[in-house]
């Protein structure tokens, strides 16, 4: 059966001397892998728009096995990312973490279009301001992958009084009155704790410029790089790499 979508490459891998594997996040299949021929060859038309972070329209032939990719043009190169070293490691994060929460074949439109809102938010400006959307999109993504903290209310008795803390091993906000369950909760200042709410439940692109102290937007990543590695599960080589180019920055 043959599909036309719009999709967001995410990965490729090479398979023979001259196709690729192309995963794809669509707006309406989901995630899928389809053979790309010939996309090796410089002077493919597959070439270009397999390239990584494409927003492309595909017509694709899916079958119950490895699906084909008949034909692609490119919708959105987002071409400034790959001019930038540090572009395409933070944009090499954001799909790689979407490869690895997002199951195959599940649609998602809402999550394919912060994906790239995120990547577009990437590519036109600064990169000092990309923490931001990234953090936005991740706790998305932890929504999507079944592990979001609960940050609208305390996680423990439901209620919003402040000071709140952020437990990791509850899985989110603690009230003052419920903290006492964490003795390593941290408490967070109350602008952390609407900028989590913010982060999970608002879209990027109804978001103008977000003025973060660099000690809270350190903490708010500390905070948030815990939590993955407590429930995300899967280890991410572009965030290793991520974490080098911070040390050498």
């Amino acid at each position: 059966m043959l599909e036309k979508m719009k999709g967001i490459v995410i990965k490729t891998q090479d398979y023979s001397e001259s196709h690729k594997i192309v995963t794809i996040y669509s707006n309406k299949l989901g995630k899928i892998s389809a053979i790309a021929r010939g996309a090796k060859k410089p002077k493919s038309r597959m070439a270009a728009v397999t390239q990584p972070f494409i927003l492309g329209e595909f017509f694709i032939y899916i079958n119950s096995g490895l699906s084909t990719i008949q034909q692609g043009d490119v919708v959105d190169s987002l071409r400034f990312i790959r001019e930038d070293i540090i572009k395409t490691a933070y944009a090499a994060y954001i799909v790689e973490l979407t490869d690895k929460l997002v199951d195959s074949h599940l649609p998602d439109k809402y999550l394919f279009d912060q994906l790239y809102q995120t990547l577009s938010w990437i590519a036109e400006h600064d990169d000092a301001d990309a923490d931001i959307p990234m953090m936005m999109y991740e706790l998305k993504l932890f929504a999507k992958g079944g592990f979001a903290p609960t940050v609208s209310n305390c996680v423990s008795c439901g209620r919003k009084d402040t000071p709140l803390y952020f437990s990791i091993s509850e899985g989110g906000l603690l009230c003052s009155r419920c903290n006492h369950i964490d003795s390593e909760a941290i408490m967070l200042p109350d602008k952390i704790a609407k900028l989590l709410h913010i982060f999970v439940s608002v879209e990027l692109e109804r978001v103008g410029k977000i003025s973060v102290k660099s000690a809270n937007k350190n903490l708010l990543r500390q905070l948030i790089d815990a939590y993955y590695d407590q429930y995300g599960g899967y280890y991410l080589k572009s965030k290793r790499f991520l974490n080098q180019l911070d040390k050498l920055r």
